[in-house]
């Protein structure tokens, strides 16, 4: 420990020191007898401010006040795979092992298992010269995941000693290195990084290779790219954790780094329990292996709600930075505003929209820009697929962070209230979503699924669109005045909802499909589109289509062509065709 201080007043998690100190913006301090971390966060000629990421309930006015001389950091090595984490990197299980069922205040814990031997290989060798992010080791973290160890970007040199492949602590020194200027530095399995500062990366790069979800109305209306940001937005019970345990559960990341910002406890402890029991469909091992957790309730403090999406995105960076693809899942930023919110408040800073601070557009910011695809220090391909949900009061999209969310991702799955209470499920309205990354993974679509993969996958939202302007209609007069050609409109509308967009995740077929099969499917809803439409043409009354029940086949498709066997299609084609050769059509 540095210089201590005394605090001088307490409101919730924010605390003031009383005249001038040496401490710097963003510095870690520990506060009062118990310890408590803290992080200053204003600094007057008077006075100096802290936030508090735990309860201060029993702190006392001139109690002192640590100083570390470092900002906020947590630490990276192996064994964060498979852990359970509150927002400052302190792991729960540890917590309860020591405390019981509620964590004790003060509890410095340090983030990885510092007595674990690892079955490490050394790369590295006498001579080497080194610089930051390159690899000098590695170990099987998991089953899964192969951990490599990678020189923190602030060190280079030249190696002076290296240690033989074999059992090592996080702590142990595995090499020695030789900076240029001739201090010789320890290097441990593990390092320590800032939260709030992204880590250096040699370039980035532009995406064109969508993440792979298996959700048939993301992977084809509205796909994200591997790198890229998308906000889930959604009000109460429209299935925001649902839709993120699907991703995390089937998208073609690597790592999945799940951060529970501000969620209830009852539903973070369902959220636990479900990943506890997941087995990965890639390996059949369970998915635990491939994934951190990071729980923050909102019983828990403001302040380290507001610390944890930097702690899940920092973990992300580190796994990228080995050459991994990682996804990011933040339920939901909603919650981290509020706590943005409060400590504004506390500070008595002028709040601008809704209370929040005048701030906010530019935090939302800084988290969302640290998505990206990458060529890392390493020389690997490595990316951070950002997903974060939203949750507007009363569904409300218009509220501020919404609508600074929208101006920082480039991918909006808009939930609707009236799908999920209709049972649709993802209720992702397919009129309000949008996805700015269609252009860009164009080229990968026609390359690996399909060169007529977008043309199709235009035409179904088009029919949908038409579909939203003939219901306008139909509310005010009925579709019995319809023509037929519009009737059927609405007909393949409702085969693509309920046969395509809806998709059941508890279904073992229908919960993944995979890209071949979604664009199978699309293309044969567009072949009856086309097939009944020229018998409509010859003036034939709709009735006796609808009256074959191919339509009603179509939607149960999904449940009944498996995803390895794809010779249904052709099955129900031919029923099609001859379906129709009473009209001569086909």
């Amino acid at each position: 420990m540095e210089k201590t201080y005394n605090i001088y007043s307490i409101n919730g998690p924010v605390i003031t020191i009383k005249g001038k100190t040496d401490l710097s913006m963003m510095e870690m301090v520990y506060v009062g007898e118990e310890k408590l971390a803290g992080e200053v966060i204003l600094i007057d000629n008077d006075k100096t401010t802290i936030q508090v990421y735990e309860e201060t309930a029993g702190l006392r006015a001139g109690e002192p006040i640590y100083a570390t001389g470092s900002p906020l950091t947590i630490t990276l090595g192996p064994g964060l795979m498979s852990n359970i984490y509150d927002g400052i990197e302190r792991p729960l299980a540890m917590i309860k092992q020591q405390s019981g069922a509620f964590i004790k205040k003060g509890s410095l814990i340090p983030g990885l298992d510092e007595q674990k031997e690892w079955d490490v290989t050394v790369t590295a060798q006498v001579g080497d010269k080194l610089s930051g992010g390159q690899i000098y080791a590695h170990c099987p973290e998991t089953s899964a995941i192969t951990h490599f160890c990678i020189l923190s970007p602030e060190f280079s040199g030249e190696v002076v000693e290296v240690k033989p492949s074999g059992k090592y602590r996080v702590n142990d020194t595995v090499l020695k290195l030789k900076d240029n200027k001739g201090i010789i530095h320890d290097i441990t399995l593990c390092q320590k990084w800032p939260i709030r500062i992204p880590r250096p990366v040699k370039e980035r790069m532009s995406s064109d290779k969508p993440l792979i979800t298996g959700q048939r109305i993301l992977d084809t209306l509205f796909p994200v790219a591997k790198g890229g940001a998308a906000a889930i937005p959604g009000g109460f019970g429209t299935g925001k954790t649902m839709t993120q345990h699907q991703l995390a559960k089937w998208c073609d990341a690597d790592i999945i780094i799940y951060v529970g910002c501000g969620e209830r406890g009852n539903e973070m402890t369902q959220v636990l329990q479900e990943f506890g029991e997941l087995i990965d469909p890639k390996t059949g091992k369970p998915m635990t292996e491939r994934t951190i957790l990071i729980a923050n309730t909102s019983n828990m403090p403001v302040a380290a709600r507001e610390a944890s999406i930097y702690t899940g995105v920092t973990l992300a960076e580190y796994y990228r930075d080995m050459g991994y693809h990682t996804a990011m899942m933040a339920d939901s930023s909603s919650r981290w505003a509020e706590a943005l919110r409060e400590i504004s408040g506390r500070l008595e800073e002028m709040p601008a929209d809704e209370g929040f601070p005048a701030y906010l557009p530019s935090r939302l910011s800084d988290f969302y820009e640290r998505a990206g695809y990458m060529n890392t220090l390493c020389d690997k391909e490595g990316s951070i697929t950002l997903i974060g949900a939203v949750s507007p009061q009363g569904g409300d999209f218009s509220e501020p962070v919404t609508q600074n969310t929208k101006r920082f991702t480039r991918c909006f799955w808009a939930l609707d209230k009236s799908l999920a209470y209709a049972r649709h499920y993802p209720a992702i309205n397919w009129t309000e979503s949008y996805s700015e990354y269609l252009n860009s993974l164009a080229p990968w679509y026609t390359e690996n699924v399909s060169p007529k993969f977008m043309r199709h996958r235009d035409r179904i939202a088009s029919i949908l669109q038409k579909e939203s302007d003939l219901m306008e209609i139909v509310k005010l007069i009925g579709s019995d005045v319809l023509p037929d050609d519009q009737k059927l409109i609405l007909e393949i509308a409702r085969v693509i909802r309920v046969g395509f967009l809806q998709q059941n995740a508890f279904h073992d077929i229908d919960t993944y499909v995979p890209l071949d099969k979604q664009y199978k499917m699309i293309r044969i809803i567009l072949y009856l589109y086309k097939q009944c439409s020229k018998i409509i043409e010859q003036q034939i009354p709709i009735s006796q289509i609808k009256a074959l029940g191919l339509f009603d086949k179509a939607v149960q498709l999904k449940y009944q062509i498996p995803n390895d066997d794809y010779s249904g299609f052709d099955a129900f084609k031919e029923e099609i065709d001859a379906a129709l050769t009473k009209f001569n059509i086909a």
